[in-house]
């Protein structure tokens, strides 16, 4: 059967309103990003001037270049790279896992369950929060950035709702046919919610590649800066930054190099510019390959059904 609309004047005014306002939406939410890339491409006295709006002018990529040379940069991105994948693999599997159990009838399972889930509304302060920080030994400890992000109440409430909406069929079988509980969940269970364990898994890997406030509460140890805290040190002294940049020595770098570096010289709008394309950009690229789970776990996750 057809269920196309008839092509009347009514409906092609509403669908061209329609167009007209997700366009609208679509350049609001992108041009912000395209904005800062044209102006950290473009010539930086011009940018600095404001006058880099819709199109790039002089177009180079010595910002980059400079910007990542920045002392302790390379280190700092080997700490947030790390701390990212472990904070994404942990809190998913644990609440994968957990939002398992809470489906089973285990011992105590409704005061687990509304235990975990009072966490939500319930905080004790940060002063408490650092104090249990400090007893457990978590101050300038690399740990610190993982373990107490692995327990999510959301997420388990999430992949609790997820697996009550599955066949229950399909894990009776299983233990008809002599499956455990441990083999039921990684067999059956965990390909079932893959849609919103790649939900889960998009939270947690922004959350902790964007997070830079336990640095600055719990670490002093430079080795353990994450690059959002290298950065966002940088970016509060953009003037001063851009002094170094303009005065420092291309060690390393050829002629023409050098001559363009010369030819643009930094400016703090430069720096800040750049270094927020090299905050925004890896996320940029990992999102597409979870956005098609995306949609689809939080619709199921969400809605019991």
């Amino acid at each position: 059967m057809d269920f196309k609309h008839p092509k009347t004047v009514g409906n092609v005014i509403f669908s061209a309103f329609n167009y007209l306002v997700l366009i609208t939406i679509t350049v609001l939410c992108v041009y912000p990003f395209y904005y800062v890339f044209i102006n950290s491409i473009s010539a930086n006295e011009l940018s600095a001037g404001g006058q880099i709006m819709f199109f790039p002018r002089e177009v180079h990529f010595t910002n980059y270049i400079q910007v990542m040379r920045l002392p302790g940069l390379a280190r700092a991105a080997f700490v947030s790279v790390s701390r990212t994948v472990l904070g994404t693999i942990f809190p998913v599997l644990t609440a994968a896992f957990m939002g398992y159990l809470f489906t089973k009838n285990m011992w105590g399972r409704k005061f687990w369950y509304r235990f975990v889930i009072a966490s939500m509304y319930l905080s004790a302060g940060l002063i408490p929060y650092f104090m249990v920080m400090i007893r457990l030994g978590f101050m300038n400890n690399f740990w610190v950035y993982i373990v107490p992000s692995m327990v999510q109440p959301f997420s388990i409430l999430l992949v609790k709702t997820f697996i009550e909406s599955t066949p229950p069929s399909l894990q009776e079988s299983a233990e008809i046919d002599g499956a455990g509980p441990i083999r039921i969940f990684f067999f059956i269970v965990m390909p079932l919610i893959k849609p919103i364990l790649a939900t889960i898994a998009i939270f947690a890997a922004v959350g902790q590649w964007n997070a830079f406030m336990d640095t600055v509460i719990f670490v002093t140890d430079s080795d353990l800066w994450t690059l959002q805290y290298v950065l966002h040190r940088y970016l509060n002294a953009a003037g001063a930054l851009a002094q170094l940049l303009r005065g420092a020595a291309a060690a390393g770098v050829n002629v023409d190099v050098g001559a363009i570096m010369a030819a643009n010289p930094q400016t703090p709008t430069s720096v800040r510019m750049t270094i927020t394309m090299v905050v925004t950009l890896p996320i940029l690229f990992v999102y597409p390959f979870f956005q098609k789970y995306f949609v689809k776990g939080m619709m199921i996750g969400a809605v019991k059904g």
